[in-house]
């Protein structure tokens, strides 16, 4: 269950922003996309994949794939039973406060006569802190038909308690916000060539900001205090993993591109855009270690409300940083990660990754050099040996000072 620290707050942190990762934390993704472990398939399987998908065929790529397949150790027969992962999870951040996530899911085959397709996931999930901030989700993703189609949906709804900071030179200035919002987003996806899934995707959400407290009115209230705003959006998903297990890749590559496009002529009441790019490369370095790097780029465009910017902090790019302190037009991080399995289910890893948060407009990448660097440590412990899930735990460290959260499956 990738992500549940998501999970929430970072997680639910703008209402309809967090409605997404709250999706993201029920479908059990890195991001917004599920994690699963993939059973490896036989070469013939493999040859008739290549067959059902459009496009040409590569080669060479089938031959580097069948390689990858070859040098990495096979499931046994439990790959193909379903497992429930069930945990409680205490949560502790500076910007929802204390409190825990119950999170319950199931990771199942769809059909036991598909040995191509990865297991589908469902999940449920709910989230309780001591500033009031609550949530739930529901979610699944299924895959079937030979791992040619791949169905995401999921419905989240809550209520988040945050503070919006003033400008860079009155960091001390913050507004303390209420904000209770929905959401249901629906993706499907066809597999292409070269592993490769591409489909349209729909969202759809309102959310209503309210001031918390009088206390705090140091900072511009944002437009629509009190109002009910509406946001819909068609867009696109297009990805690409190639890693053999999602839920603790040790080799391989995942890559995702989103967009999502907001108009009022689907009902929403701002007009906008918004794109997302995800990569990350795995190394194995030996039998109980792994390297991993993870890249990420966001881009908005028209006219958002606030909390539809890119959001640092809201998601693991980069842990260290309380989400709503630093939102803009574009933000870009990169991150790598050691990781360390330890005897009797245990294990430890190390991180250290920087960012930015750009404004946008002749504020181009760089120009104002406001680097936002993180790093820190964290334990592990496996839930299920099956599909090798952990419970994590993460300090951080940043320039405004540190984080710690706890959560299910691996940050990137």
């Amino acid at each position: 269950m990738h992500s549940f620290e998501l999970y929430l707050v970072k997680y639910m942190t703008i209402a309809f922003r967090s409605g997404c990762l709250l999706l993201a934390l029920c479908l059990f993704a890195r991001g917004a996309d599920p994690l699963y472990a993939r059973e490896p398939a036989s070469t013939s399987s493999t040859s008739n994949l290549d067959q059902d998908t459009s496009g040409p065929i590569d080669e060479t790529a089938r031959s580097t794939d069948s390689a990858q397949t070859e040098t990495q150790p096979r499931e046994n027969e439990n790959s193909r039973k379903g497992s429930f992962v069930v945990a409680p999870i205490p949560i502790s951040s500076p910007a929802i406060g204390t409190g825990a996530v119950l999170a319950l899911g199931y990771i199942f085959p769809l059909s036991k006569t598909d040995t191509v397709s990865p297991p589908s996931v469902i999940g449920a999930l709910g989230l309780y802190t001591n500033n009031d901030t609550r949530a739930f989700a529901l979610g699944g993703q299924f895959y079937f038909k030979q791992n040619t189609y791949k169905v995401t949906a999921g419905y989240g709804r809550g209520t988040v308690n945050y503070d919006l900071y003033g400008p860079a030179d009155s960091e001390a200035l913050k507004l303390p916000l209420q904000q209770t919002g929905q959401l249901f987003r629906g993706e499907f996806l066809r597999r292409l060539a070269w592993n490769f899934f591409l489909g349209p995707r729909f969202s759809t959400g309102s959310s209503t900001i309210t001031r918390s407290s009088d206390s705090g009115n140091t900072v511009t209230p944002p437009p629509d205090l009190g109002l009910n705003t509406t946001l819909t959006a068609l867009g696109v998903t297009l990805t690409r993993d190639t890693s053999l297990n999602r839920f603790y890749p040790t080799n391989g590559t995942y890559f995702k591109f989103t967009s999502d496009f907001f108009s009022q002529s689907l009902g929403s009441k701002y007009s906008f855009q918004s794109y997302v790019t995800t990569f990350a490369k795995y190394w194995n370095v030996s039998e109980s270690q792994v390297l991993a790097y993870d890249a990420y780029f966001c881009a908005t465009g028209g006219t958002p409300p606030f909390y539809g910017n890119c959001i640092y902090g809201a998601s693991n790019q980069l842990r260290g940083y309380a989400a709503g302190k630093y939102f803009d037009r574009y933000m870009l991080t990169t991150q790598v990660e050691y990781r360390l399995t330890l005897p009797m289910r245990f294990g430890v890893v190390a991180f250290g990754g920087i960012g930015e948060a750009i404004p946008g407009g002749d504020q181009l990448l760089f120009r104002n050099n406001n680097f936002l660097p993180g790093g820190g440590g964290g334990l592990r412990f496996q839930l299920s040996k099956q599909y090798h899930v952990n419970l994590r735990a993460d300090l951080a460290g940043s320039k405004d000072g540190h984080t710690f959260s706890l959560g299910m499956g691996e940050a990137f």
